[in-house]
C-alpha cells in the first residue's frame, strides 16, 4: 500500500516537494538572469536611437565652452561649465528674434575662433566617443557651434555705440540689462553695419571677451550669420543643479521703444 505520510511528500521523482519547488525557482531565476542579459543590447540601444532622436529633432543639451555669455551663462576658466537645453522646435515655426539666446553653426570664416578649442581626436575610437559625450552635454559641441545673443535682424542697421556706451539699432540705444563689461571697460566701437535679409547680427553678453560678429566685419556678409545656420534657442541651464534656471531673453529693442515713452 502507497505511503499516505504528508510529512514525506510525493517523491516520484526521487526528490520532495519542497526540493523540487526550490529546484523550479532556480531555473525560473536562471532564466530571468539570462534573459536580462539577452535584452540589454536591445535596451541600449534603444535609448541612444531614442537619445538621437530627440536631440537631432527636438532638443539638445550643449556644454558652454567658453566667457563669452559671461554672466548670462558660465564657461569661464576655473568654474563649473553649464549645460544648457536648446530648444529645436520654435524656430520651424517662427525666426529668431533680438534677445533669443541662440546656439548656431559659425560661417566658414568662424571655423579658426580663438574662443573655442575643442580638439577632435586623431583616434577614429575617440572620436566616436567624444561624439557621444556631446550629444548629451558632456563634452563640448562640434568647435563650430557657437552661442550668442541675436541683437539685429535682417534688414537692421546695428553700430556702437552712443555717449553713453549703448549698442545702437535703425540709431536707438538698446537697454540690455546681460551685459557684462569686467572692470567697467567700456564697449568698442564699431562702425554701422546693416544687416542682410536672412541674416543676424550676434554678440556675447561679455562683450569685452567674445568672438561675435564685431570680429568678422570683413567677412562677405559683413560679420552676420544665416539664419539657416541656427540650431535652436538655450532655453534652460540644467547642469549644475546650483545653476537650475530659465535664460532670459529680453527683447532689448522693446526694452529702449518702452524706456523712450516713460
Amino acid at each position: 500500500m502507497p505511503s499516505t505520510d504528508p510529512a514525506r511528500g510525493d517523491d516520484r521523482d526521487g526528490l520532495p516537494e519542497r526540493s523540487r519547488s526550490q529546484a523550479r525557482h532556480r531555473r525560473r531565476k536562471q532564466r530571468k538572469k539570462g534573459s536580462f542579459w539577452r535584452e540589454l543590447p536591445i535596451l541600449v540601444v534603444t535609448a541612444l536611437v531614442l537619445t538621437f532622436l530627440i536631440q537631432t529633432f527636438l532638443a539638445r543639451v550643449y556644454l558652454i565652452p567658453s566667457a563669452s555669455m559671461e554672466q548670462t551663462l558660465h564657461g569661464c576658466s576655473g568654474c563649473t561649465n553649464d549645460r544648457v537645453l536648446v530648444d529645436k522646435v520654435t524656430y520651424r515655426f517662427s525666426g529668431p528674434v533680438p534677445g533669443d539666446v541662440i546656439v548656431f553653426r559659425g560661417p566658414n570664416s568662424w571655423a579658426g575662433s580663438a574662443e573655442f578649442s575643442s580638439a577632435e581626436p586623431d583616434n577614429v575610437v575617440l572620436r566616436g566617443l567624444q561624439e557621444v559625450a556631446s550629444l548629451i552635454g558632456l563634452a563640448p559641441p562640434d568647435e563650430r557651434d557657437f552661442v550668442k545673443r541675436v541683437i539685429a535682424t535682417g534688414g537692421q542697421t546695428v553700430e556702437c555705440c552712443d555717449g553713453q556706451d549703448r549698442v545702437l539699432v535703425d540709431g536707438k540705444p538698446l537697454v540690455e540689462p546681460y551685459v557684462y563689461l569686467e572692470g567697467g571697460q567700456p564697449q568698442e566701437d564699431f562702425a554701422p553695419v546693416t544687416v542682410p535679409e536672412g541674416n543676424l547680427w550676434v554678440m556675447g553678453d561679455n562683450r569685452k571677451n567674445s568672438a561675435d560678429s564685431r570680429r568678422h566685419v570683413d567677412d562677405p556678409r559683413n560679420g552676420t550669420i544665416p539664419v539657416d545656420n541656427v540650431i535652436g534657442e538655450a532655453r534652460l541651464i540644467v547642469m549644475p543643479p546650483s545653476r537650475w534656471d530659465g535664460i532670459a531673453d529680453p527683447n532689448p529693442q522693446q526694452s529702449s521703444v518702452a524706456s523712450e515713452r516713460r
